[in-house]
């Protein structure tokens, strides 16, 4: 019983840091642009230069 006390609050506190992290993503912009890496994977242009 004594160890639900302490993992209890590590799971509800894991999820609050995954939450936290998925709110700071949409506000970064992560999900803007769903359809662009579909459309570039497509392109066939590489944006690297050869060495």
């Amino acid at each position: 019983m004594s160890h639900l006390l302490v993992l209890i609050p590590i799971a509800l506190g894991l999820g609050a840091l995954g939450l936290a992290a998925f709110f700071w993503s949409l506000r970064a912009g992560q999900y803007d642009d769903l359809e662009g890496a579909s459309v570039r994977i497509l392109d066939g242009e590489s944006e690297e230069t050869p060495s």
